[in-house]
């Protein structure tokens, strides 16, 4: 890999960290971004002349930290707070040196989440707000991810960064009931995060595994810290069932593989178990009805219980959407439904719930309705329009391995 490549694939990783650890220091998100991107053009200047470091992510974090000591050196009111960061440099060195511990809880991390979902914030700021920090997406991407225009999210992002900062919201996991007024944020953004790891709206690869581990890894530190909420829980299995399939979503050559034709012994049982164990939490803690969270890990739960792809319940995914729909309604959910109801009842009733999407502003530009009105199509024997659809759905999809698919599967039914 060449330097400049090797820069941009580990900064991709790790800037959510680096953002987070420099967050620490400088209390100001927006500073602490800025500094990591000054760190990216660091080494972008000195990687391809000096060779890319051992431990390329460590020589990021320090650079960073090293720019952030340097800011608040060059600030007088900062006084204070530079000899306590020096402290903290000197007491814990090898924390700049060395690979951070996969299974070590990431505290500054869950920070960054909590503090990028402060209620000062519109909750369509801090979903755009998280997605860019935490889960390094691009502008387009997370408008892809939103449905909603790049220069609406752009302005959410710049005004969100400069609430924080006029507002001066602390940089911390709150305790109490300021904690679980930011669950709904904190739950979404994750579930987001987690999202373009699993199906990534753009680029070469399907899957960003990185953003896949950090967003279930936030999901275990929150059960944890709120073992009561059986939405927190029912976030915990939903993405524990769904990583549990990861293996089994790409071919040899890093291509999708659609669900029906996934080798089901590729998935891994004990993200499974780990499910389902989170999935009874969720129902034993449970006051009420379950949540949006808890309805999707119970139809994740119903595949994870189908050996195989004939054996799935659809008529229970099917009256599990409608639950959903009902409780959390919303385009996209009944797009799913279609699907369940096309297993379990034909393409005929499905199709007529696609169409009734088609006028939906937030669908307009969603390569997955065409998709789906394809594949209805051709179990129809409209072979002519599926193809027209699935040509539709490609010139909309912005993942290469999408598009290529949805390619192929236009070609099928030429």
């Amino acid at each position: 890999m060449r330097a400049v490549e090797a820069v941009e694939a580990v900064f991709r990783i790790e800037s959510a960290r680096i953002i987070a650890g420099v967050a620490r220091l400088v209390r100001d998100v927006g500073i602490a971004e800025e500094l990591a991107q000054d760190a990216l053009v660091a080494a972008l200047e000195q990687w391809p002349r000096d060779g890319v470091p051992d431990n390329p992510g460590a020589w990021l974090m320090t650079t960073a930290r090293h720019r952030a000591v340097d800011l608040v050196r060059r600030r007088e009111r900062y006084a204070r707070k530079l000899a306590e960061v020096g402290r903290d440099l000197e007491a814990a060195p090898h924390h700049l040196d060395t690979p951070a511990d996969p299974d070590d809880i990431d505290d500054d991390l869950l920070r960054l989440v909590f503090t990028a979902c402060h209620p000062v914030l519109s909750a369509e700021a801090r979903i755009a707000l998280t997605l860019r920090l935490v889960g390094g997406l691009t502008t387009p991407e997370i408008a892809r991810a939103l449905l909603v225009p790049e220069a609406t999210v752009a302005q959410r992002v710049v005004r969100a960064k400069r609430t924080l900062a006029t507002r001066n919201v602390a940089f911390e996991v709150p305790c109490g009931p300021e904690r679980e007024a930011r669950l709904g944020s904190v739950l979404e953004v994750i579930y987001l995060v987690f999202n373009e790891g699993y199906a990534a709206t753009a680029g070469d690869d399907w899957l960003r595994p990185g953003l896949c581990e950090d967003a279930l890894r936030l999901a275990r530190v929150l059960a944890g810290l709120m073992p009561k909420e059986p939405e927190v829980h029912g976030l915990a299995a939903l993405l524990e069932l769904q990583a549990s399939r990861s293996a089994a979503r790409t071919g040899p050559s890093g291509e999708p593989v659609l669900l029906r034709d996934q080798n089901r012994r590729r998935w891994n049982r004990m993200l499974i178990r780990r499910g389902f164990a989170a999935l009874a939490r969720a129902d034993a803690v449970s006051a009420g009805g379950p949540g949006p969270y808890v309805l999707q890990a119970a139809i994740a739960a119903c595949h994870a219980q189908a050996y195989a792809y004939e054996d799935t319940d659809w008529g229970r995914i099917a009256a599990l959407y409608g639950v959903l729909a009902a409780r959390s309604p919303s385009p996209v959910v009944e797009l799913n439904r279609a699907v369940a109801v096309s297993m379990a009842e034909g393409p005929g009733p499905a199709l007529a719930l696609v169409d009734a999407l088609a006028d939906e502003p937030a669908l307009r530009a969603y390569h997955l309705l065409p998709s789906v009105r394809g594949d209805l199509l051709a179990r129809l024997g409209r072979t002519a329009e599926a193809r027209s659809e699935f040509e539709r759905a490609a010139s909309l999809a912005r993942n290469e391995r999408e598009r290529a698919l949805l390619l192929a599967r236009a070609s099928d039914h030429g």
